[in-house]
């Protein structure tokens, strides 16, 4: 066992009482006060040379200060338990089963974030490169709009690293890319009447009912990529509005999930949808809804529900050096993948441009599960490897 991931394992129970205590802040997006509270303490408790937290709420630790600036990247809000019945533990508990840690957040994402904060006190004791700063940075509101807070922390904030490391979970593999992700709206309008007569008016469900239909048809005809996989869409709500419930409806809304793989954009994917020549005969709607809520410190930020596709050629220096430090450590070569999943790289990256990877201890397939976990096992070979990674930069 390396000399890292030896001291990485002499912190593992600080480390877990601190993942247990953040599992029992379940706190969604907007709410994210007491949990960002609580990874302050932390980092002053370790020791970091500057701790401070921006006016939306996003909380930064920083490690030396040499010109070249490197993130380590990961949001402390988490989505809602759910149905209690579906759990078999408390989803507040942080109890540690057959050694996985569970709990709402456990895995998406706060097993990674503390890991990379525990990250930070290895690195007060052996140091980072001299001519190298580290921030980790504890983000707020991605579960609701991935991306936007670090579109706020480059465009508002000027922060702009020379790369950013992810620590959504991928089962302790170097992930590099992900599908984009577009939020679409689509209206009909229709006359009401009252229904006992609907022929004296027009129906806004029948004709969204035609354009439903297109669009499940679409999403097998959508591009694929040998890399990221295929593009999709999909129905996730339909609403309708008239007079009573004894009346025609008057206008019908669908909300859709894109995902948007290489080559396809907002502008292409709302192309589509408009070109369906049921959306045509309706005379529809289409178009991408902005999301606008104030964050936790009142401090009201929006952005355009679309979330740009993102991938870093393997090739890239910093993917070389996460391939360099994962070999150091574990003595074998990295699985180099993506995500499924959406993650705050469409704002850094796919937005902005800025060399974006990840790595983190847990199965994605427990993001958003009931009983949901993280093995902790994978904890301290989650601090070893972004201490590493720091010092290969």
């Amino acid at each position: 066992m390396s000399d890292i991931l030896k001291m990485a394992k002499a912190v593992e129970d600080d480390l877990v009482q601190f993942l247990r205590d953040v599992v029992k802040l379940p706190l969604g997006s907007g709410k994210e006060g007491p949990v960002i509270e609580r990874m302050k303490q932390e980092m002053l408790a370790i020791g970091y040379d500057e701790v401070k937290v921006d006016p939306l709420g996003n909380l930064f630790g920083r490690i030396g200060n040499g010109p070249r600036v490197l993130a380590i990247d990961g949001h402390c809000d988490v989505v809602d338990i759910g149905n209690l019945d579906n759990w078999e533990v408390d989803p507040t508990g942080g109890e540690i089963i057959d050694g996985d840690l569970y709990g709402r957040g456990s895995c998406d994402q706060k097993g990674g974030l503390t890991s990379a904060i525990y990250a930070g006190k290895l690195l007060k004791e052996i140091g980072v490169p001299e001519d190298l700063t580290l921030w980790v940075v504890a983000s707020i509101m991605e579960e609701d709009t991935d991306g936007m807070c670090w579109k706020y922390i480059i465009e508002e904030g000027g922060f702009r690293p020379e790369a950013v490391l992810i620590t959504e979970p991928t089962n302790l593999n170097i992930y590099r890319g992900q599908r984009g992700r577009l939020e679409m709206k689509v209206q009909t309008a229709g006359v009401s009447c009252h229904g006992s007569a609907p022929e004296r008016g027009v129906n806004a469900i029948y004709k969204m009912a035609g354009i439903i239909a297109e669009i499940e048809a679409l999403h097998p005809r959508l591009k694929d990529d040998e890399f990221l996989g295929k593009g999709s869409i999909t129905v996730t709500d339909v609403r309708s509005t008239s007079p009573s419930l004894c009346a025609v409806a008057d206008a019908s809304t669908i909300h859709l999930d894109r995902r948007l793989t290489a080559g396809e954009t907002i502008e292409s994917a709302l192309e589509e949808i408009r070109n369906l020549p049921a959306f045509k005969k309706a005379e529809a709607k289409a178009w991408v809804p902005d999301y606008t809520v104030p964050s936790y410190t009142g401090l009201e930020y929006s952005m355009q529900s679309y979330f740009p596709t993102w991938a870093l050629d393997e090739r890239h220096p910093a993917c070389q050096a996460a391939a360099k430090s994962y070999k150091n450590l574990f003595e074998s070569d990295p699985k180099v993948d993506k995500w499924t999943f959406s993650t705050n790289g469409v704002g850094i990256m796919g937005l902005h441009g800025i060399p974006t990877l990840g790595f983190g201890p847990g199965d994605e397939v427990w993001a958003h599960a009931p009983n949901e976990r993280i093995p902790v096992e994978h904890l301290h070979k989650a601090v070893a490897f972004y201490a590493e990674f720091v010092r290969n930069f």
